[in-house]
């Protein structure tokens, strides 16, 4: 990749996100801050409104305007109406067009339908200072900022994260990839499977979130943790994740209740989810009920106190039936700079952040007994937790830090590196292959 949108430096980007703010998309607001502060001007374009009950606190200090796209057309008639008066007479509508009813032909959903709606309201409302458009995400938002780029006759790029890799089609993959300027994705793997299907290969670049080390500081000294055997000191498990099926929540509940009787634990889980309630009725059903404090979306601070609160991190995270999967769970990220040693499984782009047995401990996924057995492992050993959680925490802290990884995204919009406090810039490739 190259900085070929150096011009972009005069004028403002719209980044083009399926919905903000949202409490499960982190990376993405840490990202748009941090670009801010390198001199970026940026509009943000969201497809839905809010819907979270919190925000974090990085919110506030994100400086960019939002527009809101109308996210059913039939709610904003008019304004869809007017999109389409005004975005017919730009000189790229009919390749537009051309466009998506080649789209609309494979795809006959009214999603499809939808996003070119989005798109010709976006092209028609587009300020007049924006350069150029950038989407996160490969399917829905990238296929909006894919018709409105063309309408308007702009250039567009993407970050590709997780399930938009695995679940968009091939077909639909290799033409965004031949038609965006150039693409990033969050993992190792992520970018072996698209530079697999790009006419330019080169034109995908691996760029970790990393994480913004201002927003988890070091940790207070950890007291030496409890071992599962006093019923007044259970060991506390923490899990922070959505409920949805690739989370493997369902595994995870499993493993618990394959767990030794006279082991003393309980479990905190933090985040919201369609399947919340179907897991509360599950672990009542499994007679877990009492060890299991359901949180549900809690905003940055109480995840950070939770994190430091906790004494075993776990995330059963595995492939759904639909071939959705985790990318590189940010939650790892966090909780190994907290100095917390994680259980998790051996899928996607979690092994390029945690080495087996050195940083943390990794099972295969959708195997309940193997998590269980590394869990009692773990709950029973505070020492090996200690050595796994201050391991964890050195690899965060030198190799997934966001200035350290953020350099990719900042040459592609032709800005200045990391800032000179920062850490040196890390090479994400061969952090990947170590």
């Amino acid at each position: 990749m190259n900085a070929a949108n150096a011009a972009t430096r005069t004028g403002r980007v719209a980044f083009v996100l399926k919905g903000y703010p949202r409490l499960s998309e982190t990376f993405i607001a840490q990202e748009i801050l941090a670009l801010e502060q390198r001199g970026l001007a940026i509009l943000i374009v969201s497809l839905r409104h809010p819907t979270d009950r919190h925000t974090h606190p990085i919110t506030a200090a994100i400086a960019a305007d939002r527009l809101y796209l109308p996210e059913y057309l039939y709610q904003e008639p008019l304004r869809t109406w007017r999109g389409w008066r005004r975005a017919r007479r730009r000189a790229g509508y009919r390749r537009a067009l051309r466009v998506w009813f080649a789209d609309l032909l494979r795809d006959p959903t009214p999603n499809r339908v939808r996003r070119f709606g989005q798109a010709l309201v976006l092209a028609a409302e587009l300020p007049a200072d924006i350069t150029h458009l950038h989407a996160h995400f490969l399917h829905t938002p990238a296929s909006v900022a894919r018709y409105a780029a063309l309408i308007a006759g702009l250039g567009w790029s993407a970050s590709a994260h997780a399930k938009d890799i695995w679940t968009t089609p091939d077909w639909e993959k290799r033409e965004k990839l031949a038609e965006a300027r150039w693409v990033v994705t969050c993992t190792g793997v992520g970018r072996r499977e698209l530079a697999a299907l790009a006419p330019q290969p080169e034109k995908v670049s691996l760029c970790y979130h990393g994480l913004d080390l201002e927003r988890f500081p070091p940790p207070p000294p950890r007291p030496f943790g409890p071992d599962g055997r006093d019923p007044d000191r259970p060991v506390v498990l923490l899990s922070v994740g959505r409920a949805v099926p690739k989370k493997g929540y369902d595994d995870l509940l499993k493993a618990l209740a394959l767990l030794p009787a006279d082991l003393s634990w309980r479990l905190v889980h933090i985040g919201g989810g369609g399947l919340s309630a179907a897991l509360r009725d599950e672990a009542q059903r499994r007679g877990l009920a009492a060890r299991i404090e359901w949180r549900g979306a809690c905003a940055q601070p109480e995840v950070l106190a939770a994190y430091r609160h906790a004494d075993l991190f776990v995330l059963a995270a595995k492939v759904a039936a639909d071939g959705d999967r985790d990318g590189l769970p940010n939650v790892l990220m966090e909780a190994l700079s907290q100095r917390l040693a994680c259980v998790t499984t051996a899928v996607a782009g979690i092994p390029e952040l945690i080495d087996n047995g050195a940083t943390g401990v990794l099972v295969p996924p959708g195997e309940p007994s193997a998590l269980a057995a590394a869990l009692a492992a773990l709950i029973g050993d505070p020492q090996r937790r200690a050595l796994l959680g201050a391991a964890g925490e050195r690899r965060v802290r030198s190799r997934f830090a966001l200035t350290a990884n953020l350099g990719v995204v900042a040459q592609a919009f032709g800005l200045s590196l990391a800032p000179a406090a920062a850490a040196s810039p890390v090479d994400p490739i061969a952090a990947a292959a170590e």
